[in-house]
């Protein structure tokens, strides 16, 4: 797995956020038994960088936690049979991995929300990262019916992470 982390602001948090990070990823890839190896990248930012993104990428005009920009195009979330790794779209040439795709994650929002909901940065920062890692598969939660595969997707892999509220 590669796995790439660029902090666009100063971080603050008090715990490895890389090592975190890193774990959650390869968890998740696990969890979801992701049959390539694969290539994340995420980046560190703040709201204003945030709001930036969102508002060029999706024309919603404020700030957000976490954004995911998947690479691949799934017909469903979770299947992998698609890929080919005689496809050379879905693979990085120099290192033959997954291009999974990208996640944004606003830092100041992972410290409002860990206050409104009181609980950890830590457990905060890995829960944005493992919500986005589901979409990077696919998975979405505009619909009733996808919302609640999500949300137990997302208790399973934190409770079996061992972060908790």
């Amino acid at each position: 797995m590669s796995f790439y982390l660029e902090e666009e602001v100063e971080v603050p948090f008090n715990f490895d956020y890389k090592e975190l990070a890193e774990r959650v990823v390869k968890f998740c890839l696990n969890h979801e038994d992701f049959p390539y190896e694969a290539e994340v990248n995420l980046t560190l930012t703040d709201n204003p960088g945030i709001h930036e993104i969102n508002l060029a990428q999706r024309q919603i005009d404020r700030p957000t936690d976490v954004l995911s920009f998947p690479m691949l195009s799934y017909e469903e979330p979770g299947d992998f049979a698609f890929l080919d790794d005689e496809d050379c779209d879905n693979f990085n040439p120099d290192s033959g991995e997954a291009m999974l795709g990208d996640i944004v994650i606003s830092v100041d929002k992972v410290i409002e929300q860990s206050k409104e909901y009181g609980h950890s940065l830590e457990r905060e920062y890995a829960f944005l990262i493992c919500h986005s890692m589901l979409h990077l598969f696919g998975y979405d939660h505009m619909e009733e019916d996808e919302r609640q595969v999500m949300e137990e997707k997302q208790r399973i892999i934190m409770d079996a992470l061992n972060i908790r509220r």
